[in-house]
């Protein structure tokens, strides 16, 4: 089983596709919590030169907090990151997490009914940006 869905989107840069996925994320009702540039963290850090990756949680306040209803300690797979990365050849990849996978190790029946919707809704954004 895999653990996320991906595409690869190439014509646009870097920053068009970040306010892509982000639009197509509000679109299924995701706003996106935080923002992690990768490359800038690693530059910093630890003085590494890393491609252009940006970390974006994404939340839907619906259903997370329906799973929080559900199992309290479900936080720790919140919010649902997408990845948007940058590869050598230009093309732009983004992944984005399967929670029926994240979630699978949690023993709560409840949670399949909101991870199968959250995942519907994850999958609708990835084919969107095809």
């Amino acid at each position: 089983m895999s653990y996320y869905f991906n595409t690869t989107l190439n014509g646009i840069s870097f920053e068009e596709a970040l306010d892509l996925v982000t639009s197509e994320l509000k679109k299924e009702g995701f706003g996106v919590l935080t923002e992690i540039d990768v490359q800038a963290t690693l530059k910093k850090k630890i003085d590494v030169d890393f491609k252009k990756y940006r970390i974006l949680g994404a939340c839907n306040p619906h259903f997370a907090h329906q799973a929080l209803v559900s199992e309290d300690k479900i936080g720790v797979f919140l919010p649902c990151n997408v990845i948007v990365e940058e590869h050598d050849n230009g093309d732009i990849e983004v992944s984005a997490v399967d929670p029926i996978a994240s979630m699978s190790s949690v023993k709560n029946e409840s949670l399949g009914p909101i991870a199968g919707e959250v995942q519907k809704k994850m999958k609708q954004v990835i084919e969107n940006l095809k």
